[in-house]
């Protein structure tokens, strides 16, 4: 009796070993991420603003989990709070109610569009969605700011969700972090997914109003201010994902440092 509990024990223990040895079936790989950037205009010294965007390429056939928090990480010395731009602030329960038009025009900080995918059945529905962004109160001493989501179909969602500036270590000048919602999609389907991301930050489409003895005076801000040299290597940005199922992912960009200006000639004039 004692031998049979000995070999079943031994059967039992390699079974377990060989099942220790397989991948697990529910593992989700990491999807893989691509960053760009862009500074327009890139002019050393003077206003610009940032694009920035990314899109993720999930496994084939496959639709990836909710991003739950973005951490955009920027270079260095860039001018934001000398930039003119969120000038006023707007609030959650602003947004709430009353959506973009209820937020002064000043605290608008870069527009942008977004491209969510929600898998329903053996159908992957996608939906473009515009975003806003805009200059929030100051949260503990920092920069804070709010995007406004607005997607009409297939999910008909206007979602607020905040961006807070936190320090960065170099070559980094700082790290605009932001922790997005889930967001439900159709009735018995899995949440929502941001698949692609596009949006500016500074003064491109941006229009202000200013208040001067009784007229409204429109001018555009003057744009996040570049440093008046280059850092060695380009303007570096990285990005950091974190997924609604535990899983991560990251990407860079650099933007080139601008071409040297050419100096114009003058021609001599002929006698």
């Amino acid at each position: 009796m004692s031998s049979r509990r000995a070999v079943l024990a031994a059967t039992l223990l390699a079974a377990f070993c060989l099942l220790c040895l397989q991948p697990p079936s529910s593992a989700r790989a990491t999807a893989t991420v691509t960053l760009h950037a862009a500074l327009t205009p890139e002019h050393l010294g003077a206003g610009t603003t940032i694009h920035f965007g990314f899109a993720i390429a999930p496994t084939p056939g496959e639709v990836p989990a909710p991003i739950r928090e973005i951490d955009l990480l920027y270079p260095a010395n860039l001018g934001i709070a000398t930039s003119g731009l969120g000038l006023s602030t707007c609030r959650v329960a602003t947004l709430e109610a009353d959506g973009p038009p209820g937020c002064p025009s000043d605290s608008v900080m870069g527009y942008g569009a977004a491209l969510v995918e929600v898998p329903f059945g053996p159908e992957i529905l996608q939906e473009t969605t515009r975003i806003t962004t805009f200059m929030a109160p100051i949260h503990h001493q920092r920069l804070s700011l709010l995007f406004y989501a607005d997607g009409e179909h297939p999910v008909s969602a206007q979602l607020v969700f905040p961006g807070l500036v936190l320090p960065a270590a170099a070559p980094f000048g700082g790290d605009l972090n932001a922790r997005l919602p889930l967001v439900p999609s159709v009735p018995e389907a899995p949440d929502a997914a941001l698949v692609e991301l596009s949006t500016t930050l500074g003064p491109s489409h941006i229009t202000y109003y200013e208040y001067s003895k009784g007229h409204t005076i429109p001018y555009h801000p003057r744009g996040i201010l570049l440093p008046n040299t280059c850092p060695r290597g380009g303007f570096r940005f990285a990005a950091r994902f974190a997924f609604n199922d535990g899983t991560h992912a990251s990407a860079a960009a650099t933007v080139a440092c601008p071409a040297p200006r050419t100096p114009t000639r003058r021609r001599s004039r002929r006698g």
